[in-house]
């Protein structure tokens, strides 16, 4: 970011504070559009507000939902499509200090409900077919007091936030100003790698979380973001920054039509991009076959899982020489943690990522603290430096910093196994990832803890020994799994192929088992199953579901 621009940029603590001051300097700026379709000629059609527009709604949102009760300290579950007024409905209950309970539906029915039991909300803020869902399966029945309909309401009974918008306040809403250990908002977790949890994301780490998104990216005021991940959406009015919805199924990444997603981005000249490696593989696939160039982009961050090599080298072709892929290491509990950029991957990483040194996910963040400890699977109460282990010793990622939230909602157990008590009074965040720190500083991702294979005396993490496999041209992805024989644990490496990928199957396993032996680590892996389509996460489509992959394999093997 430039000096001019970074002044004009404000520390805050309630980040809805950053929404008046853009309406103030960019009262004119298209700040939210979402696309609704598209027309006879071909262009797209979009539902949109300025800054200025969006600050004045959310100021009446804000008004009408302290006027029904949800105030200071209340929890309301919000299920709203990506839309306008997600976005104002989220910035109102910034200003009024309620707590936005945040849940992907793309968890499943069983996990949604058990995730809005937990978090015990007062309010419901949903449209339609989330109150029917509400009603129908109990959601959160002890507790629930408060319902807005967000559309049409029906039998369910409550409010309308259309006629709470109507009847409310037009005068500006006075946005609290909280202590920084608020409680802003309960994020919860995917699921894809464990129970989902809600994240007690407090005031201050929000505020801290988005400082160093712009600093770590060099976003600038005026820019904007195709925002193909609502979570990350509400970010851009904080950064000053326009959030491009295109038309897609939020929840269901992996299935949008490329073709729209490219409308929307060339509509608006988008200079960002935020999606998943899904997105990342299935956006390039479709330019680089088409000689289609992004030029307006300045950068594109992939998270949620390590993109592959092929992916961050199609899509770079079809970027402006300038831009670059972020694929920055992090979670919900704390963003960003460490940024690496794929010009530098492809240039001096990638070699020993193929060779299994693990994925490059580059240098801390300012202001972050990474250790690396003794793998354990036990709770740790409090934090020791002679914890810290030396470079390039594979062990258990341990985070401290600003952007580190201290809890989960209603989880002590939880919290207990994934916190770390410092002497300062915070609490340092156990990723559950293996990785090391190298010579220089740069943090390395070998896997999920929990993933690692452990046979007899020797443990095998996931992405030093997938990504060896991962080389040979007709595969696509692999994963290992440990299966039960005997007395012992057999390592079995499944393997999806790339599409379309024509194979003698006897001819693919001999080749994989060559490139077993070819390497220490991997040399005691001697089965290898073709997997049709691997299971995975909605959200980001690339967390592999491994559990039910080593189900698949002790099946096919028994």
């Amino acid at each position: 970011m430039s000096p001019e621009a970074s002044r004009t940029v404000p520390d805050v603590v309630n980040v809805a504070a950053y929404l008046p001051l853009m309406a103030a300097n960019q009262p004119d700026f298209v700040v939210v559009a979402v696309a609704t379709g598209c027309n006879p000629d071909g262009s797209g059609r979009y539902d949109t507000m300025t800054a200025s527009k969006l600050n004045q709604r959310s100021d009446r949102i804000a008004h009408g939902l302290a006027s029904v009760g949800i105030k200071e300290g209340v929890r309301a579950v919000l299920m709203v499509k990506p839309s306008p007024e997600f976005f104002a409905i989220v910035f109102a209950m910034l200003k009024v200090g309620a707590v936005p309970v945040l849940v992907d539906p793309g968890m499943g029915i069983k996990n949604l409900g058990q995730c809005l039991e937990e978090a015990q909300p007062e309010a419901f803020i949903g449209i339609p077919a989330a109150h029917v869902a509400r009603v129908v399966l109990s959601w959160a029945k002890r507790t629930n007091r408060l319902n807005v309909t967000v559309g049409c309401r029906l039998f369910w009974g409550g409010h309308v936030l259309s006629k709470i918008e109507k009847t409310a306040s037009s005068s500006p809403y006075q946005a609290l100003d909280p202590p920084s250990d608020q409680t802003a908002a309960i994020i919860f977790t995917s699921g894809s790698t464990g129970v989902p949890k809600g994240v007690v994301t407090p005031f201050g780490v929000f505020a801290e979380q988005v400082k160093a998104i712009r600093q770590s990216f060099g976003i600038e005021p005026g820019e904007r973001d195709l925002a193909t991940f609502p979570l990350f959406a509400l970010f851009g009015p904080a950064l000053g920054i326009a959030s491009i919805v295109p038309e897609m199924n939020a929840s269901r990444p992996a299935s949008a039509d490329p073709e729209k997603l490219l409308r929307a981005f060339n509509d608006f000249e988008c200079t960002n991009l935020f999606a998943s490696p899904a997105l990342i593989e299935k956006l390039g696939r479709y330019c680089d076959a088409r000689g289609t160039k992004l030029t307006s982009l300045r950068r594109a961050i992939s998270a949620g899982a390590p993109a592959s090599i092929p992916a961050l080298e199609r899509f770079q072709r079809i970027v402006p020489e300038g831009a670059e892929i972020f694929t920055p290491y992090g979670a919900t509990e704390c963003l960003p943690v460490a940024v690496f950029g794929s010009r530098e991957i492809l240039r001096t990483t990638r070699k020993q990522t193929e060779s299994g040194a693990g994925v490059c996910v580059g240098y801390p963040v300012p202001g972050v603290d990474v250790a690396i400890i003794a793998i354990t699977d036990d709770p740790i109460a409090d934090w020791s430096d002679d914890f810290a282990l030396p470079a390039n010793e594979i062990g258990e990622i341990v985070v401290k910093g600003p952007i580190v939230t201290q809890s989960y909602f209603n989880r002590e157990e939880s919290t207990r196994a994934a916190k770390i008590h410092d002497s300062d009074g915070n609490n340092r965040h156990r990723m559950g990832d293996i990785g090391y720190l190298d010579d220089d500083g740069k943090l390395w991702m070998c896997g999920r803890k929990s993933h690692r294979v452990v046979v007899g005396e020797t443990t095998m993490f996931t992405v030093p020994c997938e990504a060896v496999f991962n080389t040979h041209c007709k595969v696509f992805r692999t994963a290992i799994v440990g299966v039960s024989r005997g007395d012992g644990v057999e390592p079995v490496l499944c393997v999806e192929l790339e599409r379309d990928a024509k194979v003698n199957t006897r001819v693919l396993q001999k080749e994989l088992r060559e490139i077993a032996q070819s390497h220490e680590h991997t040399e005691g892996i001697k089965t290898f199953l073709i997997h049709p389509s691997f299971p995975v996460d909605t959200r980001h489509n690339a967390k592999i579901f491994r559990e039910k992959l080593a189900q698949w394999a002790r099946k096919k093997l028994v």
